[in-house]
């Protein structure tokens, strides 16, 4: 099975110029979540993890099955302004603007082992962002992972030094 089947391309989504990665098909299917979830998880063979944490708002689903799948907690990283409690910020440019993301003050512990999930590395400005909030915490980044990889935007650039790993390359 080739989990590329259930990525649906949207011209112009969400504007003008962009090819959007759909990964509704993928995340309908039971067989090619479950495909997806193992392949994301043998990735982190023999590596501690106590939390997984997942940007706003696509690396919440896959970011909930690792955080099961590996028996540890799971952190939200959202958008300004949701996220109930006291909390640290950082700004990063997408491939189509500027944007902040923040995260609780006591969701990561010092020296606690983190796994980061997103659906997309993309430019790579959304992960550069978590990185920062997780090592701002004093948390140890294990690996960086997503569904897919955008390759022609060379966002493995501005992470470098981090063990990435991605499902699928484009």
């Amino acid at each position: 099975m080739s989990l590329k089947n259930y990525i649906r391309d949207i011209q112009g989504f969400p504007k003008e110029g962009i090819l959007f990665k759909d990964i509704t098909p993928l995340l309908i299917d039971p067989k090619a979540r479950k495909e997806c979830l193992q392949i994301l998880v043998a990735s982190l063979k023999d590596k501690k993890i106590d939390k997984v944490v997942g940007a706003e708002s696509r690396g919440f689903l896959f970011g909930m099955l690792l955080a099961d799948a590996l028996n540890v907690g799971f952190v939200p990283v959202r958008k300004p302004n949701k996220l109930p409690y006291k909390t640290i910020s950082a700004s990063y440019d997408l491939e189509y603007g500027t944007d902040c993301l923040e995260i609780h003050v006591d969701a990561i512990q010092k020296g606690e082992k983190v796994l980061i999930h997103d659906d997309v590395l993309a430019t790579g400005g959304t992960a550069k962002a978590v990185c920062e909030l997780v090592e701002k915490l004093g948390g140890e980044i294990v690996q960086l992972n997503f569904l897919m990889e955008l390759t022609f935007l060379n966002g493995r650039d501005k992470i470098k030094g981090y063990d990435v790993f991605a499902a699928m390359e484009y």
